[in-house]
This record gives structure tokens, sequence and C-alpha cells, in this order.
């Protein structure tokens, strides 16, 4: 019975240590950081949620495009995963019809495959990217006439 107070303090003081220690916690509610135009036209933000490293080999990263922006045509060493969490946009892969993409939707596109992914003509697109850590390839840029004939094709759809 004596010992119960110090299990007490005991016990507190770990339970209070537990809750000081340092996590890495990020959010993908933050806008990030603004993008350079350098291969995007339009305002696009950043947010790194994680970057890859030892323990893991994939970058996650949250992107918002305002509405009416374009991305370069890019390609990527491994896959690489969309998941839209917020408004519209288009995706396309090189050879292949473009498509609108939209909140809930997930996209795979496989390693080493041209493609581009932006918002649409009339509303801003949020997604998260998973992909691996080896450096975008960026192979070509996509046009203002290039991107807002697409937005003609997939108006209403």
């Amino acid at each position: 019975m004596k010992n119960l107070p110090i299990l007490f303090i005991l016990l507190a003081s770990l339970s209070i240590n537990a809750q000081s220690s340092e996590y890495q916690v990020s959010s993908y509610l933050s806008d990030g950081v603004k993008a350079p135009n350098t291969h995007h036209i339009g305002e696009a933000w950043l947010n790194f949620l994680v970057e890859a490293n030892a323990d893991f080999d994939k970058n996650i990263t949250q992107a918002t495009f305002s509405a009416n922006s374009t991305l370069d045509w890019h390609k990527h060493a491994t896959a690489q995963v969309i998941i839209v969490v917020d408004g519209e946009g288009y995706y396309q892969e090189r050879g292949k019809n473009p498509v609108v993409i939209k909140k809930g939707d997930v996209i795979t596109c496989f390693k080493e495959t041209e493609h581009w992914h932006t918002s649409s003509a009339d509303s801003a697109v949020s997604y998260i990217a998973i992909y691996g850590k080896e450096p975008t390839v960026w192979t070509e840029k996509l046009t203002q006439e290039y991107y807002h004939s697409v937005a003609e094709e997939l108006k209403g759809k």
C-alpha cells in the first residue's frame, strides 16, 4: 500500500514522457508551398507529406492546382498512384485519350509511362501522389492550345 503513491507517480511520469515524445506529424490539409512555374502554367502548391528515405522508398506529395492550370508531360522511374482528394481535373497517358478525374478517383500510372495530370478548366484539383524517390523526368511542354482542346473535348463529361 505504501508503494501505491510511488507507482502512481512513476506511471504518471511515463505517461507524460510518452505524450511529449516527438513524432513526425504532417497534414494534407496544409496548403504547402507555392511551386515555381517551371513545369506548369497557373498556380500550384506542393505539400511534401512524406519524403523517401532509407526506411520508406516512396515520396507522398499533395499537389493542388488552381483551375485552368497545366502540367507538362513527364514520367517516373517507378509507378505513380494518384488519389484525387478534392475538385476535378484531367489525366492523360501518351497515346491514350484524356479523362476527367474527380474527388475519390485513384489512378495508377505504370513506370516509364509518359503522362500529365492537372486541374480542369473550371475547377481546382487536389490530389495525393505516391511515387518513387527518383527524380521526375520532364519530357515535353504541354501547350495552352492542347490543354484548351482537351478541356473542350471533355466539357460535360
